[in-house]
């Protein structure tokens, strides 16, 4: 039986041997149907050997975005902002201002071909993200993301998501990725059910809305530094551009 250090060894000598990934940072807001457009392209010339891997670091303008398992039921008010439905997995949520949002394009055929470790290290990039704050973030069963613990002591159950997930596999290559709450309006979360969970007692938060004021530039810094620790190295690479 292989023990638990030795796999942790197998995978950081894994990740040691992996080419750099291109880390790139687009200003502004970028439009929502231009970088699906663009990740459709990447994710192609990834899988044909014409491009490295890449992670891209955006924030869109106002909008909902409703995953292979969206409910019309959990849009709650169409007319509030632009809808889009997307191909990833997963049900309804909001980007925005203030909400990075990370595009992941990584070669899973080198990477091991196990989607659900992929989406176990999404949730660790993004745990150790948040660790980088003083934040414990926590994964929680038959909800996907990313979630703090709220309770007070003696007070009944309170949590709420930091952070989604949400991803497309396309011959082993990924695209779409994970969002990020830094300091989003959270009321924009109001027009749609967030993921499908109506539960009162799961809500969504941010890193500001829990005292930890922060500008996108840090938040950039700790996702990188994360995604270095669990995915491999970065390289500075320029953003797309139409």
């Amino acid at each position: 039986m292989v023990s638990a250090s030795l796999n942790r060894k197998r995978n950081r000598d894994r990740i040691k041997s992996l080419e750099p990934v291109e880390w790139a940072v687009s200003a502004g807001r970028t439009d929502y149907l231009e970088a699906v457009a663009f990740m459709e392209r990447r994710a192609a010339a990834i899988r044909a050997g014409e491009a490295a891997e890449m992670v891209w670091l955006l924030e869109h303008p106002p909008l909902y975005t409703g995953g292979t398992s969206a409910k019309p039921a959990d849009l709650l008010a169409p007319e509030r902002f632009p809808v889009f439905k997307s191909a990833r997995g997963g049900e309804y949520t909001y980007h925005g201002p203030g909400q990075r949002v990370a595009y992941v394009m990584l070669d899973l055929e080198r990477r091991g071909r196990d989607i659900r470790a992929f989406v176990r290290a999404l949730e660790e990039w993004i745990i150790k993200t948040l660790a980088q704050f003083g934040l414990k973030g926590e994964r929680r069963a038959g909800r996907v993301g990313v979630w703090i613990d709220r309770s007070e002591s003696g007070g009944p159950p309170k949590e709420d998501k930091i952070a989604a997930i949400g991803v497309r596999i396309r011959r082993w290559v990924s695209f779409h990725g994970i969002a990020l709450n830094v300091e989003p309006d959270l009321s924009h979360y109001a027009g749609i059910t967030p993921c499908g969970v109506s539960d009162p007692r799961f809500g969504v938060t941010s890193l500001v809305d829990l005292g930890r004021p922060a500008a996108m530039d840090d938040a950039d810094t700790a996702l990188r530094s994360a995604f270095c620790d669990v995915f491999g190295p970065a390289l500075d690479a320029d953003p797309p551009t139409w």
